[in-house]
């Protein structure tokens, strides 16, 4: 072996000396011509030959195979680097999922993604020229106490004031719903709830003893678990408390307390119907509309131009959308388990909270709406349902490739893969249809409501 090392650098040497001459030729003959005043350029270095490389790698690796050579942090970074070219090379057509308005870092390079960058981007589906309006406008809610139709920017100021001006008509429903929905943390409403509960049960079983029925302002429990809650001083007036200042024993000056009336002490009952309306209420949230329309037949049912609402993603889910870009890179060098790809699943189906849906129906007419995606599948059945002539037949739905969803099974939209968008087809129960055709009766041929074909619209 160190001999065959040695004609190895002997041809190396022998082909780095330059040219060579013949015995004939004058030094004359042989030597360069040089500009003036130009220093002599230096002869590079050649390499070996094509042969010797090949001969030498193939020695390195026989020995190689009799002593492995450890896998150090080299080798892994050489592969870190590997996939992040890869994912590089990829983050132009598979886009991000940013928030509008906010630059991104990209995990592998440092740097931050300005707005409007390609990868700051979702990739929307392919559509044709002309479709300029997007599907739906915008992801739209539904006030619950004045049905006016909310963006997301709008509902939270809007059921706050519909709650204030409540008060004028009921102040103790106003209180409640105060308590319940302008207050964030619901640990510290619940400890609020139970402690007022506690109060309003002292007075009712113990009707006959004062100190139930004065509340210090000033007690620690009082301060710690209900002034810290809004809404909170508004029900106790609500139900029949007044403002007092008392005498306290062994104490200078007087404290204010919280003294239930006479009128309402005489009313038991009602204190009782508010302690329990208290205890069982909910905050007060909008509902998210469902949009529903209704489009003639078109070939653009497949194709979704989805508004920015469908994409928007919260600070903390922007913090975890580069979380798991930096975990991409690890992902890719090294195998998954089974228990790895099922986690990986469920953070993508927790990536959209909501979907929008068309159901195509046998005569080509499409019907339209927005979901969470969280919801379950029975919930897009209620939905077609509502829309039907003939509601009382069974029907199917089939997502693509011909997938049942099952009214019965208690998947959501996530899990089916039905997000963020996605078309359905629709189809009566084959075995009904046979019993209507056997009895010499065809089902309705408009499938859906005449009020509803009456305002249908052109997919553009």
């Amino acid at each position: 072996m160190k001999k065959f090392f040695q004609e190895i650098k002997a041809d190396i040497k022998f082909k780095s000396a330059g040219p060579g001459q013949k015995l004939t030729e004058s030094v004359g003959e042989r030597a360069p011509r040089e500009k003036p005043n130009q220093p002599a350029l230096r002869q590079p270095r050649q390499g070996p030959t094509d042969e010797a490389q090949m001969a030498a790698a193939a020695a390195l690796a026989r020995l190689e195979q009799k002593q492995p050579r450890a896998r150090g942090p080299t080798s892994q970074e050489s592969i870190r680097n590997q996939v992040r070219k890869e994912l590089r090379a990829e983050a132009t057509v598979s886009g991000s999922l940013e928030a509008p308005g906010t630059n991104m870092v990209n995990t592998s390079t440092g740097s931050t993604i300005p707005e409007g960058h390609p990868q700051t981007r979702a990739v929307p589906e392919p559509k044709e020229e002309g479709s300029t309006h997007p599907a739906v406008p915008a992801v739209c809610f539904t006030c619950p106490l004045t049905g006016a139709t909310l963006t997301k920017d709008q509902r939270d100021a809007h059921i706050k004031e519909a709650i204030l001006s409540h008060f004028s008509t009921d102040p103790v429903a106003a209180s409640i719903m105060k308590i319940h929905t302008f207050n964030r943390d619901r640990d510290k409403v619940k400890l609020g709830v139970d402690t007022i509960a506690k109060y309003l049960d002292n007075i009712c079983l113990h009707p006959e003893e004062e100190k139930y029925r004065k509340i210090k302002l000033q007690n620690r429990v009082f301060q710690e678990r209900i002034n810290c809650l809004e809404g909170t001083h508004e029900f106790f007036e609500a139900i029949g408390f007044q403002k007092a200042l008392l005498p306290v024993p062994d104490q200078e000056g007087p404290e204010e307390f919280y003294v239930l009336s006479e009128a309402a002490l005489a009313q038991p009952q009602s204190l009782q119907t508010h302690k329990e309306q208290l205890l069982v209420a909910e905050p007060v949230r909008a509902s998210l509309a469902r949009q529903r329309r209704v489009f003639q037949p078109s070939p653009l049912a497949s194709q979704f131009d989805l508004p920015g609402d469908f994409f928007n993603l919260t600070a903390e889910e922007i913090k975890r959308e580069q979380r798991l870009r930096s975990e991409a890179v690890e992902r890719l060098s090294v195998l998954r388990t089974k228990a790895m790809r099922e986690r990986e699943e469920q953070r993508e189906m927790r990536r959209y909270t909501y979907t929008l849906l068309r159901v195509r129906f046998p005569d080509g007419c499409l019907l339209q709406g927005t979901f969470y995606a969280r919801e379950r599948v029975a919930a897009l059945y209620a939905f077609v349902r509502e829309a039907l002539q003939s509601d009382w037949l069974p029907f199917e739905l089939l997502a693509s490739g011909g997938q049942k969803l099952s009214e019965e099974e208690s998947l959501a939209f996530n899990e089916c893969g039905l997000v963020p968008s996605a078309l359905l087809t629709f189809s009566w129960d084959a075995a009904v249809l046979e019993d209507i055709r056997a009895a010499g009766a065809e089902p309705d041929s408009s499938i859906l409501k005449p009020e509803l074909l009456s305002v249908i619209e052109k997919l553009s």
